[in-house]
């Protein structure tokens, strides 16, 4: 490996992708990393994602990217569709990999990525970033060391900005279940994992999913689709020490509340908020009130909750950009500081538990499946 890790990304469109608005932005962030290469689905756009980002290499083939020496990290920032072809490619030609989340269009091809990893044994990260966000790892850390007490109950609501009334048309395919990108697996996937990382699995769970707008209109056009994901997720259960859960994700936006999750203890309480359920891209806001206190205050978040630069951009960049940090000290040094397929795989296991659960109307565990 040369002296920075050199990172290929696949799908850099230069006009609209997520890893325009977030990872190559993080990226320039960090001294740790180069970007070297990028690949897209044309010639023509790919070129252009170079000359925009400085980049060296530029392919309109995956397979260039994933098998050229020059690339140590191979990054997959694509519809969820694509993303098992490609990131089994990046790991049979032996390369690092980030994902973004979901790793795979279900639970089964999460298994078979994360097991080709173990044997190539390549490190490997998937983009749950709300792990790695300052206010979230406050929370964690909060509740280890008592703030709250015993927690006797969390609960949340929240709003998933997408999936409402209205789709844009090339995110079109957010609205169809087959393509495994929908609000039960991205929305409410990124907040329940980072829940979980706070507070702990499911012991069991139960589920309601819906799918109360049967038609979504496509933005400024009078064109309208059938939508087959669901709109409304519901979840409650008990975690493994025993406290109760209660979480309602709707898509769209309301004009009320689009996050509020409290957390109640025995001694005290939790309060987390922001513009949208995304906690893995929007700024939070943390109260908190023990003891005594009659109300909430805000709570600081200290700095060395922040791992990335000053520097690094605010909103979509950022918790990406904490996570690269966690990621390259894991591929220079050896740590395990950052989220690999494994993880991913009990996620998916999660999410399957969830739609099995809302399929049959049965409470349904998840952690004790090989």
């Amino acid at each position: 490996m040369a002296d920075t890790i050199r990172v290929g990304i696949i799908g850099a469109n230069p006009e609209r992708s997520w890893a325009l608005r977030a990872h190559i932005p993080a990226l320039a962030a960090l001294p740790q990393y180069t970007l070297q290469a990028v690949s897209t689905s044309r010639r023509e756009s790919a070129d252009e994602a170079a000359k925009k980002f400085h980049v060296p290499l530029a392919f309109d083939s995956h397979t260039d990217l994933v098998t050229h020496p020059d690339v140590d990290l191979v990054v997959v920032s694509v519809k969820v569709p694509f993303h098992h072809t490609l990131v089994m490619a990046a790991l049979e030609a032996g390369k690092a990999v980030f994902c973004e989340w979901p790793l795979g269009n279900g639970l089964q091809e999460a298994i078979e990525m994360a097991a080709l990893a173990r044997q190539k044994k390549v490190c490997t990260a998937v983009g749950l970033q709300a792990r790695f966000a300052p206010v979230i790892n406050r929370v964690r850390d909060l509740v280890a060391q008592g703030y709250v007490g015993k927690v006797l109950s969390t609960s949340v609501v929240g709003s998933g900005l997408a999936y409402g009334e209205f789709v844009e048309r090339p995110n079109a395919y957010l609205i169809d279940k087959a393509n495994g990108a929908n609000l039960l697996t991205i929305a409410s996937g990124h907040f329940l994992d980072a829940m979980c990382y706070c507070l702990g699995e499911f012991a069991e769970l139960s589920a309601t999913l819906a799918t109360r707008r049967p038609h979504v209109k496509i933005t400024k056009t009078d064109e309208s689709l059938s939508a087959t994901s669901p709109d409304q997720v519901t979840v409650h259960g008990t975690l493994q020490d025993g406290a109760v859960a209660s979480f309602h994700f709707r898509g769209g936006q309301s004009r009320g509340t689009n996050l509020l999750w409290e957390i109640n203890g025995t001694d005290g309480d939790l309060v987390v908020t922001g513009a949208g359920g995304h906690v893995q891209m929007l700024e939070l806001t943390l109260q908190g009130g023990q003891g005594k206190d009659t109300a909430l205050a805000p709570l600081t978040i200290p700095q060395e909750y922040h791992w990335a630069p000053a520097e690094t951009p605010a909103g979509f960049p950022f918790n990406v950009a904490q996570l690269y940090v966690r990621l390259a000290s894991d591929m220079q040094k050896g740590t395990q500081l950052s989220l690999p397929f494994e993880a991913a795989v009990v996620r998916h296991r999660m999410v399957a538990a969830i739609q099995k659960a809302a399929d049959t109307g049965e409470r349904q565990t998840y952690l004790s499946e090989a």
